[in-house]
């Protein structure tokens, strides 16, 4: 599942109020604000993306007069509704652009369809949502470079939209009312952008010291839950859980935020499926963290180490197909078993059972491909 987004519009409250408001959002990683008047002070708030209809805007808003939820003026030809036209105008001249669309016939429908194949983001606005009319829109619209967006006023309603038809729409928009309804909003999205990769157990065929590399180890901005760490692999097709450093051991004290990776140019799993060399992570880039069931979970890079260290082999098999992967030979350096538990690569044996990740794809560039490669 691709990641899911949530805006919100600007509540109609005292400045001080709204402040309180949109700070509380921003901290729950909701950094974008339909705004029409006081992109200003918002943007001194924290770095805050305004949705607007004034040139300083770092979104241009089309089809919203702040007076209501829309001001779509319909004429017979679609083409010439005046959002139509200012939309297709403003993207002519570079601009990013998002239209506000309430739908309250089937000509609105078609006007989001026409509309959505020439910007980059759609608000869809419906005073009675129901499923059909979403599902129409993101139908027709899933082959399009635009971002669907439903305008909710509750978590139940937003639900609804972010899973129509499977897919769902991308993000979510609404005006909060107090700090629980943002927590909550956040909440959602967090747990509907999560994947789950199907992880497999596989035997331990081969361990095997070998002499030093350079290694990676990727310290991030979140706390790791025991159970947790990345795939990794030195096939792009056949990863390993790396457990991270959540344990202690008698040598060094956990390092709850570090996966102890591989070497440099070994794969991890970032976000969407796409995978990257270790030797291209850095600061600020996100990384998939997955639990011994298979759920994930992005995390940010805060820092990566490179350094000289010894190495170990570990291969495995599963249902006929053998994978590899080089790994930094320490105690602290741990897969996970077939029953869920961290075990260091100094203890691992022959018949042992890790998770991996079999993929059947091929990848170029990071990105999963229908090819055959022969990785060995």
């Amino acid at each position: 599942m691709s990641n899911k987004f949530v805006w919100i519009k600007s509540p109609q409250k005292p400045w001080i109020e709204r402040k309180e408001l949109i700070t509380t959002s921003l901290e729950s990683g909701i950094d974008h604000v339909l705004d029409l008047n006081d992109g200003d002070k918002i943007h001194k708030l924290g770095d805050i993306k305004i949705i607007s209809n004034n040139d300083d805007g770092d979104i241009y808003l089309t089809g919203f007069n702040g007076e209501g939820d829309g001001s779509i003026q319909l004429k017979d030809n679609l083409e010439n509704s005046s959002d139509y036209s200012l939309a297709k105008k403003l993207k002519s001249n570079g601009k990013i652009v998002v239209s506000y669309i309430e739908i309250l016939s089937k000509n609105h429908e078609q006007l989001a369809v026409k509309v959505g194949k020439i910007v980059d983001y759609i608000i869809l606005v419906g005073k009675d949502w129901t499923v059909i009319p979403l599902e129409n829109i993101i139908a027709d619209l899933q082959k399009e470079n635009v971002k669907i967006i439903a305008a909710v006023n509750n978590v139940d309603d937003a639900q609804l939209a972010l899973e129509t038809l499977e897919i769902g729409v991308d993000g979510i928009i609404f005006e909060p009312e107090d700090f629980n309804q943002i927590k909550k909003m956040a909440k959602l999205i967090e747990n509907l952008s999560s994947s789950n990769y199907q992880l497999f157990n596989a035997s331990v065929t081969k361990i095997e010291g070998l002499i030093s590399g350079d290694r990676v180890c990727i310290d991030t901005a979140s706390m790791l839950n025991v159970g947790e760490g990345m795939l990794i692999g030195s096939y792009s097709k056949g990863m390993f859980l790396v457990h991270s450093e959540t344990l202690e051991s008698e040598y060094v004290a956990s390092r709850p935020f570090r996966v102890n990776a591989g070497p440099v140019q070994a794969y991890v799993m970032g976000l969407n499926n796409k995978t990257k060399y270790l030797s291209e992570v850095e600061t600020g880039d996100e990384l998939l963290a997955v639990d011994q069931s298979g759920k994930t979970r992005p995390v940010l890079v805060g820092r990566v180490k490179i350094e000289k260290r010894p190495l170990i082999l570990v291969e495995a098999e599963y249902n006929g197909y053998k994978i590899k992967t080089l790994l930094q030979n320490a105690e602290t350096i741990r897969l996970v078993s077939d029953k869920g538990e961290a075990i260091s690569v100094s203890n691992l044996k022959i018949g042992d059972k890790v998770k991996v990740y079999i993929d059947k794809s091929a990848r170029h560039f990071g990105m999963a491909i229908e090819e055959t490669i022969i990785e060995k």
